[in-house]
C-alpha cells in the first residue's frame, strides 16, 4: 500500500509540472488551428495527384481532428486512399505537446516529424501508383451524397432553413436593424470564439494530464513491480516484439495511444524503433472516423491493416540500421 501511495504522489507531482507547458502548448494549436480553419481541407481537395505530399505535410502540423477530417473527405471519395494514409502516418497527434512539456529539444522533434512525414508521403505515393495498377481507384465521382445519407445529416435540409430564417430576419427587420445586429452579433461571435478556443484548450490539457497521470502510475507500478532495468532489458532485448507491441498501442483511437508511446520513449523504455512504429500508426481519430463513416468494412480494415504494416516494418527497418533520434 506504502508503495502505491508513493508512486501515486510521485505521479501527480510530474503530472502537475508539465500542465503550465501543455496548456499554452494547446492554446497556440487551437489558435493555428482556427485561424486556418477550412483552408486545409480546401489544400488537401484540389491537390489532386499531390494528395499525398500535401496531406502528409499539413498532417505534421499539430492540431487536433486533421485525420479525422481526412477519413470523412475519403469516405466521399474527395481524397485518394494514399493521401488518407499519407495523413495518418504523418499525424503528430499528441507528440509535440508531450515532448515540449517535457522540456525536449525542438530539434529533436522536428526530427521524428519529418520521419514521419517522409514516411508518410512515400508510402501514400506508392500506394496510389499500386492502386491505380490493380485499377482499384474507384469511378472517380465524389459520394457525398452517399456519405449525408449514412450520416442522415440532412443537409439540404438545414441550408434552406438558414436561408429562409435569414431572409425573414431580413424582410423584419429591415436594412437599418440588419446592420446594428450584424455589428452586434460580429462582436458577440468574437468574444465567443475566444472563449471556445480557451476552453477547448483546457479541455485537452485536462484530458491529456489525465492520460499522463494515468499512464505514469501504471507505468510506476510496473517498473516497481519488475523493475526498472529488467523491463528496459526486456523490451531492449526483444525489439521486434516492442515494435509490434508499440504500433499495436498506436492503433487506439485515443490520444492516450501516442500519450503512452511518447511516455515510455522519454523515459527510454521505448528504443527509436518502436517508438517510431508506435507514432506512425497512431493517427488520432482519424481509423475510427473511417470506419464511422466509410461503408466499406473490408476497405477499412485493410487500410487499418496496411497502416499498422506500414508501422511495424518501418519500426523494424530502424532497430535494423541501429537509428537513434
Amino acid at each position: 500500500m506504502e508503495m502505491f501511495l508513493d508512486v501515486l504522489v510521485d505521479g501527480a507531482k510530474d503530472t502537475l509540472t508539465l500542465v503550465p507547458f501543455l496548456f499554452v502548448t494547446y492554446l497556440v494549436m487551437e489558435i493555428i488551428e482556427h485561424s486556418s480553419e477550412g483552408k486545409a481541407e480546401g489544400l488537401i481537395r484540389r491537390a489532386g495527384a499531390a494528395g499525398p505530399a500535401v496531406g502528409g505535410l499539413l498532417g505534421a502540423v499539430p492540431q487536433c481532428g486533421f485525420s479525422a477530417m481526412a477519413a470523412t473527405l475519403y469516405a466521399g471519395r474527395l481524397i485518394t486512399a494514399g493521401t488518407l494514409v499519407a495523413v495518418i502516418l504523418s499525424t503528430s497527434d499528441e507528440l509535440v505537446p508531450v515532448f515540449l512539456a517535457h522540456g525536449e529539444p525542438v530539434g529533436r522533434i522536428l526530427t521524428i516529424l519529418a520521419v514521419k512525414v517522409a514516411i508518410g508521403v512515400v508510402v501514400g505515393f506508392a500506394a496510389d501508383a499500386a492502386l491505380r495498377a490493380l485499377h482499384r481507384t474507384g469511378d472517380g465521382h465524389p459520394h457525398i451524397k452517399e456519405l449525408c445519407e449514412r450520416a442522415h445529416c440532412h443537409c439540404g435540409e438545414i441550408d434552406e432553413s438558414h436561408e429562409h430564417d435569414d431572409k425573414g430576419h431580413a424582410n423584419a427587420n429591415g436594412h437599418g436593424s440588419n446592420e446594428g445586429h450584424a455589428h452586434g452579433h460580429e462582436h458577440a461571435h468574437g468574444k465567443s470564439r475566444v472563449w471556445h478556443i480557451v476552453r477547448c484548450a483546457l479541455q485537452h490539457t485536462l484530458q491529456v494530464s489525465v492520460f499522463i497521470f494515468v499512464i505514469t502510475v501504471a507505468f510506476g507500478l510496473v517498473i516497481e513491480g519488475v523493475g526498472e532495468d529488467a523491463l528496459g532489458a526486456f523490451l531492449g532485448s526483444q525489439p521486434v516484439l516492442a515494435s509490434f507491441l508499440a504500433a499495436l498501442i498506436g492503433l487506439i483511437p485515443n490520444c492516450a495511444a501516442s500519450v503512452a508511446i511518447a511516455e515510455l520513449y522519454l523515459e527510454g523504455t521505448l528504443a527509436t524503433g518502436p517508438m517510431l512504429a508506435g507514432l506512425l500508426v497512431s493517427g488520432g481519430m482519424g481509423l475510427l472516423v473511417l470506419f464511422r463513416t466509410n461503408a466499406d468494412m473490408r476497405q477499412n480494415v485493410i487500410i487499418t491493416a496496411f497502416i499498422y504494416g506500414v508501422g511495424v516494418v518501418c519500426g523494424l527497418v530502424a532497430t535494423m540500421l541501429g537509428v537513434v533520434i
